[in-house]
């Protein structure tokens, strides 16, 4: 049985995402980048941006004396993950090998051997793009071959807008009039070297034997020999299951630099965190906050938890501390993310030489009294004054 591949790819992603939220941006050039940061550059742009000359990793100044009229934005890097994590939620039910990229808007899915279930791949694909485009605001496009890197390349081809069917057998020919720098798998010094030979094409290369190619790349002759021909054996790979986690978000209506603004945040966030856990009879062996800020840049510390606990007040102690390991930057913070994992059973045995029981023992009374008080009246019927910062 041949396989089927499909490639789902929203061009320029972030600019995408953007514009399903505005659709004002839609008739302008757009370029996210982080603005007021003195060596800020372009983290995605729109087909008119990049039209005008715009580049990934250009500096923002460049871009803006390139397309003058463009529309900046800041990058929001916790908005796509959401929307990328909605897309592949939209993909779930037709295959479990799915293989989505990290917030970039690629998705790949091996619907081999699911005709009879839900139609030819090409069905499949278009309930896809049609799915994105009702729900999610995107305009992907998609392509179906029989693996991997020939799917990747047919999407890259039809850009910024369109479908590609490649069938088996086709591979080669399609290939063969593409750039060599749009072929996945071949590195900037392959580039060079091939540059050096004057190739330019797939099909150039692909006309030389292995044992060719063998002399000026050694080792690597074998994977260019496969790539320029489309042949990719590697499978797709569904992301693992990942092991349960407590995960809590806070985006700053304006974004915060101040320590009890910040700090209020975070304790909200640990509060939240601790009544699920609690509620699910779990405690928490390690800590991470993350800092998504306000020039783009994110930074993500964590620390284990010594014993597990689900207490608000020994998690924040800890949640604090990793707070100063990834707060090293004097800018002002946009999103902050606080995730509690590796998550196991309360300790049931006290610890052999205890300290500050006492202590320990009053604060997990004052945090069921606290649990008591909001199941019954609700969760604003109570708040710890570190939070009214944050508020």
């Amino acid at each position: 049985m041949g396989r089927h591949i499909i490639h789902i790819n929203v061009a320029d992603f972030a600019v995408a995402v953007e514009r399903a939220l505005d659709r004002r941006l839609r008739e302008r050039p757009v370029i996210v980048a982080p603005e007021g940061v003195a060596r800020a550059v372009v983290y995605d742009m729109s087909e008119e941006a990049y039209q005008a000359g715009v580049r990934k990793g250009m500096a923002l100044r460049q871009a803006e004396r390139l397309c003058a009229d463009a529309h900046v934005l800041p990058p929001h890097p916790a908005r796509y993950e959401q929307v990328m994590q909605a897309l592949v939620r939209r993909a779930q039910p037709y295959s479990p090998l799915i293989e989505p990229g990290e917030a970039d808007g690629h998705l790949f899915m091996d619907v081999t051997g699911t005709s009879r279930l839900f139609g030819p791949p090409v069905d499949v694909a278009w309930r896809l793009r049609r799915q994105a485009r009702t729900d999610l605001g995107l305009e992907p496009v998609w392509a179906v071959a029989p693996n991997k890197l020939v799917a990747k390349v047919a999407t890259r081809l039809v850009k910024p807008d369109g479908e590609c069917i490649v069938d088996a057998g086709q591979e080669a020919r399609l290939l063969a009039p593409v750039p060599l720098l749009l072929v996945p798998g071949i590195e900037r010094q392959d580039l060079v070297r091939l540059g050096d030979f004057n190739f330019r094409q797939a099909g150039q290369v692909a006309a030389l034997e292995l044992e060719a190619l063998q002399v000026p790349f050694g080792r690597r002759a074998f994977g260019l020999y496969e790539a320029v021909r489309g042949i990719d054996r590697s499978p797709v790979r569904p992301a693992g299951q990942k092991p349960p986690r407590v995960v809590r978000d806070h985006v700053f209506d304006e974004d915060a630099h101040g320590v009890p603004v910040i700090e209020g945040a975070l304790y909200a966030l640990v509060e939240s965190a601790g009544h699920t856990l609690r509620r699910r009879c779990l405690a928490a062996r390690r800590v991470a906050v993350g800092l998504d800020f306000s020039d783009g840049r994110r930074c993500i510390r964590q620390r284990a938890v010594q014993p597990a606990t689900a207490n608000d007040m020994s998690l924040f102690a800890t949640a604090r501390a990793v707070l100063y390991l990834a707060w090293r930057r004097r800018v002002r913070i946009r999103h902050l993310r606080l995730i509690c994992d590796r998550l196991t059973f309360p300790p049931a045995q006290r610890e052999l030489f205890p300290t500050d029981t006492a202590v320990d023992g009053r604060q997990a009374q004052l945090v069921a009294a606290l649990d008591s008080i909001r199941q019954r009246f609700g969760r604003d019927a109570v708040s710890v004054g570190r939070t009214l910062a944050a508020s």
